[in-house]
C-alpha cells in the first residue's frame, strides 16, 4: 500500500470532514472550539477545509475541545 503524501489526499479529506461533522453534533461553532484550543477560529476553518494539517497532538486537542477522546475520533474515522 503506498502512503499519499499531500494533505489533499482522499483519505486527509475523509478525516477534515469527520471533524467538522463531530464539531457539528457536539453543537459547536468553529469559535466555540477556537476558544477551547486558545487558537484564533481560522486555525479551526483551515484544518476543516484541509488547508491545515493537523499532527497527532492537535489533533488530540480537538478531540477533547469536541468532548471526546482520541480514541473516539479515530474509532469514528476507521468505522
Amino acid at each position: 500500500m503506498a502512503v499519499e503524501k499531500s494533505i489533499y489526499s482522499d483519505e486527509y479529506q475523509r478525516l477534515c470532514a469527520l471533524l467538522k461533522e463531530l464539531r457539528r453534533e457536539a453543537e459547536l461553532t468553529q469559535v466555540q472550539v477556537a476558544k477551547a484550543l486558545g487558537v484564533p477560529q481560522s486555525f479551526v476553518s483551515k484544518y476543516e477545509s484541509g488547508e491545515r494539517r493537523l499532527d497527532v497532538i492537535e489533533l488530540g486537542h480537538v478531540a477533547r475541545a469536541l468532548g471526546l477522546s482520541l480514541r473516539d475520533v479515530l474509532d469514528r474515522f476507521g468505522a
